[in-house]
């Protein structure tokens, strides 16, 4: 299995089709490496709540998830508000979640908060 810090050093590739689509045991053994971090009810989603204290620092981590999903070329749904920012991934040319997801949530809490 994988550690966040392997996954983090990793790219992102091309996956198309469900081949590429985790399973539901391959999905919850990664969300386990990831605290806060939760998979949806059918196993095709993965998402975190980041909190933080003002609206700046909220929007300085909004671009650097934005920084990183480019680089990527794979992207967060992201809801903002005052103070956090709900990050959600899921690969739809598989259907459902890849490593692609892991790999970029795992970017992602590099740049969190304690």
């Amino acid at each position: 299995m994988n550690s966040i810090e392997q996954l983090a050093r990793q790219r992102c590739r091309a996956r198309r089709g469900p081949e590429h689509a985790l399973s539901r045991v391959e999905s919850e053994g990664l969300i386990a490496l990831f605290p806060g971090w939760a998979l949806s009810d059918n196993a095709d989603r993965i998402s975190k709540d980041f909190i933080f204290k003002d609206f700046h620092r909220t929007m300085a981590f909004v671009n650097a998830v934005a920084w990183i999903a480019h680089a990527e070329d794979h992207h967060p749904d992201m809801e903002i508000g005052y103070g956090h920012c709900l990050i959600r991934y899921n690969t739809h040319d598989v259907g459902g979640l890849s490593e692609n997801d892991f790999i970029c949530a795992a970017k992602i809490e590099a740049l969190a908060p304690d």
